[in-house]
C-alpha cells in the first residue's frame, strides 16, 4: 500500500482515508492507516511532557522516557475505526466529516497501563473519572475555542487493557496518529483514544467539553434518548477479495473479507450470495479479541453480475443491522453492504 492510495476526505484539518485493499494484511502499514484529526497536528515540542492532577494525592509529570522506565510494557493489537467511518452512505448524509468506509485500520501498539500510572499518581476515592486532553485545539463549530478533550469513567480508565501508547507496528508513533503518546482505549471508537496526550485530570465534577456533550453523541436517533455517548464498536464487516467492481472467470471462487466489533471477538460471519440463504464462512485465526477476524469461503459463481452481502456477529450477540439507524451526526453506520462483482 502506497500514499497514492490515500484520498484526503479534508485537507485542514487532515482527515484520510484508503482503498479497501488497506485492509488486506492483518496489521495495516502505518502509511494506509487512516488519518483522524479534528484541529491541525500540534508541534512536537507542543507535548514535552503529561501532567496528572486534579483528585490526586501525588500530581505527576513525566516525558516518554519516564513513561517508558515506569515498568514493563504492554502490546496489544487493535482495531481502531472512526465513528463517522461510512458516514457518506447514510440517506440523507447527515452533516461532519464524509467519509467513505476507508476509517478502520489495525494496528499492533505497545506503551504502559494507564492504571501503572494513575495508581502512582494516588487518586483519591472521590475520583469518579478522568479528563484526558490532547495538545491540539482549535475553534469548535459552537464558537468555542478549545482543545480535543474526552472523559472516561474510573471504571472504563482502569481497565488493564487501556495504555498510553507510544509506538505503532514496531515503530515510535507517528505525528498524525498522536506522537510522542496518545491513550488507547480498545473497544471503543477512535474519538476516545484522544491524541498528543497532555493531561489527565481526575475528577470527581461532570466534563462538558464540547467533544463530549455535542459531539460524539446521538441526535434523532429512532431508538436511543438525545446526547446519548457513542462508545464501543459496533459489529460489522467487509468483504475483501475480490475486490467490488472485479470481474472474474465463472467457476469456484474464494471469497474472503474481515469482520471487527468493540463488544467481543467475532464468534460468526454469515454470506449471502445474490437472493439466496445466508451460509456460514470459515474464520481464521485472530490477532487478538480487540482485532478485526479475517473470514473466508468458498463459492460457485456462474456467469453473471452478482451481489455479495456479509454479517458479523460478536461474541455476545451482538450482530450487523440490514440497516443502521440513521442518525443526526452520522453516526455508527454499520449496515449490511452490498458488494457487487461480475462473473465472464
Amino acid at each position: 500500500m502506497t500514499q497514492s492510495a490515500r484520498r484526503i476526505v479534508t485537507e485542514r484539518p487532515l482527515n484520510a482515508e484508503f482503498a479497501p485493499d488497506a485492509l488486506a494484511e492483518p496489521l495495516t502499514p502505518i502509511g494506509a492507516f487512516f488519518v483522524r484529526c479534528h484541529f491541525d497536528v500540534p508541534s512536537p515540542e507542543a507535548v514535552d511532557a503529561i501532567e496528572i492532577a486534579g483528585d490526586v494525592a501525588r500530581p505527576q509529570r513525566f516525558d516518554l522516557r519516564e513513561l517508558r522506565a515506569a515498568g514493563p510494557e504492554r502490546e496489544l493489537v487493535v482495531t481502531m475505526e472512526c465513528a463517522g467511518n461510512s458516514r457518506s452512505s447514510f440517506e440523507p448524509r447527515p452533516p461532519g466529516t464524509p467519509w467513505g468506509d476507508g476509517a478502520v485500520s489495525t494496528a499492533r501498539y505497545a506503551g504502559t497501563p494507564l492504571r501503572r500510572i494513575l495508581e502512582r499518581a494516588g487518586v483519591t476515592p472521590e475520583a469518579t473519572g478522568f479528563v484526558f486532553t490532547g495538545a491540539d485545539r482549535g475553534t469548535t463549530r459552537s464558537g468555542r475555542t478549545e482543545p480535543y478533550a474526552r472523559f472516561l469513567s474510573r471504571e472504563d480508565a482502569l481497565h488493564d487493557d487501556v495504555l498510553l501508547a507510544w509506538e505503532m507496528n514496531g515503530a515510535p508513533l507517528p505525528s498524525e496518529h498522536g506522537a510522542p503518546v496518545r491513550l488507547l482505549v480498545p473497544g471503543w471508537y477512535g474519538m476516545a483514544s484522544v491524541k498528543w496526550l497532555a493531561r489527565i485530570e481526575a475528577t470527581h465534577l461532570p466534563f462538558r467539553g464540547f467533544f463530549q456533550v455535542d459531539d460524539y453523541v446521538f441526535r434523532d436517533h429512532p431508538e436511543l434518548p438525545d446526547d446519548t455517548p457513542v462508545t464501543r464498536i459496533a459489529p460489522n464487516s467487509r468483504v475483501l477479495a475480490p475486490a467490488a467492481g472485479e470481474t472474474v472467470a465463472a467457476g469456484e471462487h474464494e471469497i474472503s473479507g474481515v469482520a471487527w466489533s468493540g463488544h467481543g471477538p467475532i464468534s460468526r460471519v454469515e454470506i449471502r450470495f445474490d437472493g439466496g440463504d445466508w451460509i456460514e464462512a470459515e474464520l481464521l485465526e485472530d490477532s487478538s479479541s480487540y482485532s478485526w477476524r479475517r473470514w473466508r469461503i468458498r463459492h460457485e459463481l456462474p456467469e453473471g453480475d452478482h451481489e455479495i452481502r456479509t454479517r458479523a456477529t460478536d461474541a455476545r450477540g451482538g450482530t450487523q443491522p440490514e440497516r443502521a439507524p440513521w442518525n443526526g451526526l452520522g453516526y455508527v453506520q454499520n449496515s449490511i453492504r452490498v458488494h457487487r462483482i461480475s462473473a465472464r
